[in-house]
């Protein structure tokens, strides 16, 4: 019972980092765009939160992966890492129940 009880701990960690990997993506769109300005200090604080966030866990993945220009393909590799760890766990913690 008490694998069950941190995998689902642990699948709610991961929804908040998928949903913080969301939310930095759909900022620097809009910021792309010129729809949010840099200058706006609740965007800049937000910005940089989420960066501070995100950055220890996207830097590795970044330094693997190769420089392919403009697009970052690190936040999906990570969403993707941490749906097979999701996965994993909860498939342990089932089997440790049964």
């Amino acid at each position: 019972m008490f694998f069950l009880t941190l995998s689902q701990i642990v699948g709610y960690l991961i929804s908040v980092i998928v949903v913080l990997v969301i939310v930095q993506f759909v900022l620097s769109l809009l910021v792309s765009f010129n729809v949010l300005s840099m200058h706006n200090r609740w965007v800049a604080a937000i910005w940089t939160s989420v960066n501070a966030l995100l950055d220890p866990l996207l830097r590795p993945i970044r330094r693997l992966l190769p420089d392919t220009g403009a697009i970052d393909f690190s936040p999906l590799v990570l969403i993707v890492l941490l749906n097979i760890i999701d996965i994993v766990l909860r498939n342990l913690a089932l089997s440790a129940v049964a």
